[in-house]
């Protein structure tokens, strides 16, 4: 049984007095440093001077700075910028400011696990994951609640770092729902393979796949979209809600029979097969390195996906559909 820790295991105290740069300000970064705010604590954001980012910062009540200013000034260095910039962001402008006595944190374990940064000596290196997007985390936050999280204590130099990650995830309202500690390890690994197999690229697969068989025996597009796609997203909320087994009791007794007679023949033993190779490409470091080249190349198969699915008859009719349902609201 998984020991979830919740408020009244953190203690806001162990960060109180202490600057907290938050570096970046996308999804993550917006939520996290206005939760961190809006609980009473010092945050500053590190951007780029005067970009979007830094105007919207200001507009928001935040404190804002250049990222080297920022992590100069901060006791708690937290970096939430993109995985593949965090490596030369910290080389040319965190480092140098990185002296012993001071915490590291992230909300994703990647550069840490490849050893793409690895934290000197006499500074602490923790993780706090939210098990959500930023914009959910800081809605559920405003509503008085929050979304559950995972922390990681990689390096404790000062004897004191599960209490401030235990701090930081109570100033997010992650330990209202229940935070699980881990290792920077388990949380990478896991998060990539869910994303690559399930969550993102088999779900994306999956979709598309029966868009296509139904469109190509001649079944209008739309049809297909709504049973395809729009409807997915009601199965998945009652999973959410009550588990499989919940449900299969609320859909039809025709759709769970088809569930559990066919199911099994569309994602067949094969596909587990793959999956597990998947983990071991991602446990290996293989798909961190093929990212990364990736990136430094100027991701031309990144781009070329994004180019790609744009143009699938899937995402034409839908962009008609929802088009529709808006003239409606």
């Amino acid at each position: 049984m998984v020991n979830l820790l919740y408020d009244k295991d953190a203690n806001l105290d162990a960060v109180k007095g202490r600057t907290i740069a938050v570096i970046g300000y996308g999804a993550q970064g917006r939520a996290q440093s206005l939760c961190m705010k809006d609980s009473g604590l010092s945050v500053i954001v590190g951007v780029r001077k005067n970009g979007a980012s830094w105007k919207k910062a200001q507009e928001e009540g935040l404190a804002v700075a250049p990222i080297a200013e920022a992590a100069k000034k901060a006791d708690i260095i937290h970096i939430l910028i993109p995985d593949e910039c965090q490596k030369v962001v910290y080389d040319t402008e965190i480092r140098q400011h990185t002296q012993p006595g001071k915490t590291l944190s992230w909300s994703h374990g990647f550069n840490v696990c490849f050893r793409r940064i690895v934290p000197p000596q006499g500074v602490d290196a923790i993780m706090i994951a939210p098990k959500a997007p930023g914009t959910e985390v800081r809605k559920l936050f405003l509503q008085g609640f929050g979304t559950p999280g995972l922390i990681s204590v990689k390096q404790d130099a000062s004897g004191k770092a599960k209490a401030v990650a235990l701090a930081l995830a109570k100033a997010c309202g992650l330990t209202r729902a229940g935070v699980l500690q881990c290792t920077f390890e388990q949380e990478t690994y896991e998060d990539l393979f869910g994303e690559q197999t399930v969550l993102c690229g088999g779900c994306v697969e999956l979709v598309k796949a029966g868009f296509e068989t139904l469109t190509e025996a001649g079944y209008p597009a739309e049809m297909a979209y709504f049973e395809c796609l729009h409807e997915l997203k009601l199965i998945v909320d009652l999973m959410y809600e009550g588990g499989i087994q919940r449900m299969a009791e609320v859909i039809s007794n025709t759709a769970e029979y088809g569930m559990w007679s066919v199911g099994h023949k569309i994602i067949t033993p094969d596909v587990k097969q793959r999956m597990k190779e998947a983990l071991k490409r991602i446990e290996s470091g293989e798909f961190a390195k093929q990212w990364i080249a990736e990136y430094e190349k100027g991701m031309p198969t990144l781009k070329k996906a994004r180019e790609d699915i744009g143009k699938h008859e899937i995402e034409r009719v839908g962009r008609e559909i929802r088009r529709l349902f808006v003239k409606t609201l």
